[in-house]
């Protein structure tokens, strides 16, 4: 039956095979001395399968203090992880076979993959960044302590990379502070802070053209929703916004609606000073009513009586 139907032949000898070899490992995990194991690790991780290798060497690690070989079976668990892609425990392992083996031939590259295991487990630029901020202090840290390593050139491009995705971030936090600044007030407030930090952190960004003008137009908004006692400094800072963007950007395509902002600014700066002007009017008056007031009741009191003597 078998002849007739040879890929069954194929898959039932291959799943013999499959068999026999579990059962090696797992005799091996249960029976195996340190020896034996770390020799099977070595062949393992050779023929690629690191899983096993990686599952043998962290057995045989604690066993290994103070020999000779508990090196390399160290630098290798650490590289099993990584190549399965578990770049969280291989960043652990390459950060930790560098505290134990300052001194190692290996000590450069154990560093390196540490934080090249960090940078493979830095996060899309949507998600949050904590862990890209710390991969980025590792490669910066890799790159200032060995600046002639043949991995420095990666360090840096991965470094950029890295950056970036901050970069990004920044960027569509930013945006979205600003289109969801017309719920409240605050909004508008973070949106142009937000922008505000971006400018600062990446003053070179291919975006920084788009949000300098979404800073001015939050900014105008900002003070247009704003109660007039606070309409004075907010349209003076949208005026401010506006002609520090067209001063950098004299040629930007948002040119056209910067300067419908800066009219609806003036106008609205206008009307602030004359209400601010009123409002003081407002209580010069009542206070001349009040010291008024307070005059003839002290000339009532001072009025001599009817009583006689």
């Amino acid at each position: 039956m078998f002849l007739k139907r040879p890929h069954i032949a194929l898959l039932f000898v291959s799943i013999l095979l499959l068999s026999a070899c579990s059962s090696k490992f797992m005799k091996l995990q249960k029976k195996g001395t340190t020896d034996e194991k770390y020799k099977a690790a070595n062949e393992y991780y050779k023929k690629g399968d690191y899983y096993k290798a990686g599952t043998l060497f962290e057995e045989i690690v604690p066993l290994l203090k103070g020999d000779s070989l508990a090196e390399i079976a160290q630098f290798y668990n650490a590289y099993s992880q990584y190549q399965q892609r578990q770049y969280s425990m291989s960043a652990y392992l390459f950060k930790s076979f560098y505290a134990t083996y300052a001194n190692s031939p290996k000590a450069e590259e154990a560093f390196y993959m540490y934080a090249n295991s960090m940078y493979k487990d830095a996060p899309n630029f949507n998600l949050d960044q904590s862990s890209t901020i710390t991969a980025i202090d590792a490669l910066q840290t890799f790159i200032n302590s060995f600046p002639d390593s043949k991995y420095a050139e990666n360090c840096v491009a991965d470094l950029k990379d890295l950056r970036h995705r901050l970069e990004q971030k920044a960027y569509e936090k930013a945006k979205l502070y600003y289109k969801t600044s017309g719920v409240t007030i605050a909004n508008f407030k973070a949106a142009v802070v937000a922008i505000d930090n971006f400018q600062k952190d990446f003053p070179d960004s291919e975006y920084i053209e788009e949000l300098s003008f979404l800073k001015v137009q939050s900014q105008y908004d900002l003070a247009s929703v704003s109660f007039e006692n606070k309409q004075k400094e907010r349209f003076t800072d949208a005026l401010k916004f506006q002609e520090e963007f067209v001063d950098k950007f004299p040629k930007s395509k948002y040119l056209k609606q910067a300067e419908k902002i800066y009219e609806g600014s003036t106008k609205g700066l206008e009307k602030a000073v004359k209400y601010e002007q009123e409002v003081k009017e407002l209580k010069a008056k009542e206070a001349a009513r009040v010291a008024k007031e307070k005059e003839e009741a002290s000339k009532k009191e001072e009025k001599p009586g009817d009583s006689k003597p």
